[in-house]
């Protein structure tokens, strides 16, 4: 009697697929995450910039090949592995759901640029327009919604890197363009490496004699490697190549000569009796604070312990008390300046009886009193003011600690200090491109960011806005002071080092030398031409690869 054996239906509908499959099917989207995070680690205040070279690698590794619908869900995965650490400050005093929304929105503009990197990715020169669709998305990010929020731009990543000097070629995106395009080739010339190995060990299917039975490593009889075509390495090499030698080309263009001569200013942090977001009740304490050390000062300068300042530079927000409307403020900032006798930049709260508030810089001189202004033009959403404010008060009540909205200036802020051009970017206004290069174009010799960090605690973001002022200080080859209300506050020089900071939550004023400058660098010269090229070049890239798309399609329908 014989046995009869059933095969068994391995495709039936009861059977699991094995581990090892289902653990690939987690490897793609974790390494979406990992590159992400590892783009969050490349920012200050961590000094890894060249960790942004590891992650963009991984990402083509992540995106390469993929459809475009699964791009955008990796690309998605990276955002938020990037930007839910890098702006968890943003939650420090109102809680988690802005935070977490903020990050949710702005990845989304990730996960664009990962389905247009997946759709560009097998494209002969692939790193290039993959590079120019992460700048294309960065674009985006930067003006909408509600006009943008460039915060994270690789770029700003950079102040510590070799590829700093390319800030004075083209500005943030020629500069960011860098980062990626060097990190897209580093795995597009592993994967080259590893296709010419490939095809040195596999037999091509030109052979005379019929193959043997050969253990691993051992060439068929008869047969030669299957030649692989030398180009595209040498293409994904040069993606490695051009822009770390772009850089070295570029250093020329990183000067701290003094042109115009030297100022000596003095940058006061005043500091804030407390963290949070109350710091507004402490509205006359915060001013006393500044009044007090530029005080400080002029004692420290009639002793000679200080060199005699050419101009001061107060921070924003260091009088929320409207001195126009208030006679008690403007007696104390009136007596400070008057004490140090030098022009004094006040950062002010201007309340009209009328329609907005100003987020107000005032040139305060010591004989006259207030004699020029600067409102800031660039007022931040869901801070400054409040969009669709019904709306967003349904998920969080804070917005009504914003009681009254501020309005946006319309003229670029230039004042002149003791005969120094000084150009005026308040706070958040570093952040965008425009705001900082009209005030190099009006002709500041020297550019100053008064800022309040005072509402972000000890987070990240303060180290995070000050590399920014580095990176622009490169870009325009122009010196840069922060004066901050609670720190960092930093004296930066034109080749982007810092030359003196104060610690966070510590009173403090630093007084140093400066060289002022008058030259243009090409980024500065060329404004918004290098972003539209390389959002050009993105276009074209994802254009040459839909037409692609169309012609496979109606090949495989022939």
């Amino acid at each position: 009697m014989s046995a009869t054996i059933t095969p068994v239906d391995a495709s039936g509908p009861d059977t699991a697929p094995p581990p090892g499959l289902r653990l690939r099917r987690f490897v793609r989207p974790g390494a979406a995450l990992l590159s992400g995070f590892l783009l969050y680690l490349s920012f200050p205040p961590r000094p890894l910039w060249w960790l942004a070279l590891p992650a963009f690698a991984l990402l083509g590794w992540t995106l390469r090949g993929r459809r475009p619908r699964a791009g955008f869900g990796l690309g998605y995965l990276a955002g938020l592995g990037f930007l839910l650490p890098l702006l968890v400050w943003t939650g420090e005093e109102v809680g988690a759901v802005p935070w977490l929304a903020l990050a949710a929105v702005e990845a989304l503009f990730v996960a664009a640029a990962g389905l247009g990197i997946a759709a560009v990715s097998r494209l002969p020169w692939w790193p290039v327009f993959a590079a120019g669709v992460w700048i294309l998305a960065e674009a985006a990010r930067a003006r909408v919604p509600f006009g943008g929020f460039p915060w994270g731009k690789i770029a700003f990543g950079q102040a510590d890197g070799i590829f700093l000097p390319l800030a004075a070629v083209g500005g943030t995106p020629v500069l960011g363009f860098a980062v990626a395009l060097c990190g897209f080739g580093l795995y597009e010339t592993y994967r080259q490496v590893q296709l010419r190995r490939a095809a040195r060990t596999s037999p091509s299917e030109d052979t005379v004699d019929t193959d043997t039975d050969t253990d691993a490593g051992t060439v068929a009889v008869g047969t030669r490697p299957r030649p692989h075509p030398r180009g595209p390495l040498v293409a994904a090499a040069l993606a490695v190549l051009v822009p770390v030698t772009g850089a070295l080309a570029a250093l020329p263009l990183v000067d701290d000569a003094a042109e115009d001569g030297t100022a000596t200013v003095a940058a006061v942090q005043g500091n804030v009796p407390r963290l949070g977001l109350d710091f507004n009740s402490q509205r006359r304490a915060v001013l006393d604070n500044h009044a007090a050390r530029t005080r400080e000062l002029a004692e420290d300068v009639k002793a000679g312990r200080e060199p005699q300042p050419d101009f001061v530079l107060w921070p924003e927000n260091s009088s929320d008390i409207d001195p126009y409307a208030n006679a008690d403020a403007a007696d104390v900032i009136d007596g400070a300046v008057r004490a140090i006798g030098v022009p004094t930049v006040i950062g002010a709260v201007v309340a009209p009886e009328t329609g907005k508030l100003r987020n107000t810089l005032i040139e305060w001189d010591p004989r006259k009193g207030p004699v020029a202004t600067y409102d800031k033009r660039h007022v931040q959403p869901f801070g400054e003011y409040i969009p669709m404010r019904s709306f967003v008060r349904l998920f969080n009540s804070n917005v009504d600690r914003v009681s009254r909205d501020f309005g946006a200036g319309t003229k670029v802020g230039v004042f002149d200090l003791a005969g120094t051009k000084v150009g005026l970017a308040t706070c958040y206004e570093a952040a965008f491109d425009w705001a900082v290069r009209d005030t190099v174009t009006h002709g500041a010799q020297l550019i100053t960011v008064p800022s309040n960090n005072a509402t972000f605690g000890r987070s990240e973001m303060t180290y995070q806005q000050l590399a920014m002022s580095r990176v622009r200080a490169v870009e325009h080859s122009r010196s840069v002071v922060v004066p901050v209300t609670s720190g960092v506050s930093a004296v930066i020089r034109p080749d982007g080092e810092i030359v003196a900071e104060t610690k966070m939550f510590t009173p403090d004023v630093l007084v140093e030398k400066v060289p002022l400058r008058s030259s243009l660098t090409p980024a500065t010269r060329m404004g918004t031409l290098p972003d539209a090229l390389l959002v050009a070049l993105a276009a074209a890239g994802l254009g040459w690869s839909a037409l692609r798309s169309v012609r496979a399609r109606r090949a495989r329908t022939e």
